[in-house]
């Protein structure tokens, strides 16, 4: 089997396949994102995760954008309980010239590129929220481990507005820091 046909079968093992909403409407979008502004730790609170992320604690997104204009992004987490060894993933992120800098491309493995949507993003980036087209995965993150639970509820109604079936939302076990 070539190289080359095995890209397929790779984009559909990280990324999965079929799960997908029905939902055809455009994800929404702030009218602008501050990249700069954007960039440092996140932690994930709660998700529809892709398959390396399923069993996540201590979920932790950083970002740091470089000189030629691309995000390096670390994610890192513990597998099943949180006293797992942590693991890490290192995407590369690049911001698309449309969106206002909420429309980023994620680079996991050249050359697959998976769509990554700013969705919602408070005054203050304390919160977002980050979807996808295909409304098969989305992440609500905070700058802090925990959230206010008055907090998670907004942001699953969020969620739930978008398009998405709250139902396969996973609350992220984070240590309290």
């Amino acid at each position: 089997m070539r190289i080359a046909s095995l890209f397929p079968l790779l984009a559909v093992a990280l990324f999965g396949a079929g799960c997908s909403s029905h939902d055809t409407r455009p994800i929404p979008l702030p009218p602008k994102v501050d990249v700069p502004r954007f960039m440092g730790d996140w932690y994930v609170i709660a998700h529809i995760p892709s398959r390396p992320e399923r069993e996540a604690f201590d979920a932790v997104e950083s970002y740091a954008l470089q000189a030629d204009g691309r995000i390096q992004t670390t994610f890192t987490y513990r597998k099943g309980s949180f006293q797992s060894p942590q693991k890490s993933m290192h995407p590369v992120g690049r911001v698309e010239k449309h969106g206002n800098g909420a429309v980023w491309g994620m680079q996991f493995i050249w050359p697959i590129q998976a769509e990554y949507l700013i969705a919602w993003l408070d005054e203050g980036y304390t919160q977002t929220i980050v979807a996808r087209s295909k409304r098969d995965y989305v992440w609500y993150m905070a700058r802090t481990p925990q959230v206010s639970e008055a907090d998670y509820q907004q942001a699953v109604a969020r969620i739930q507005a978008m398009g998405y079936d709250t139902g396969k939302l996973r609350r992220v076990p984070q240590s309290v820091r």
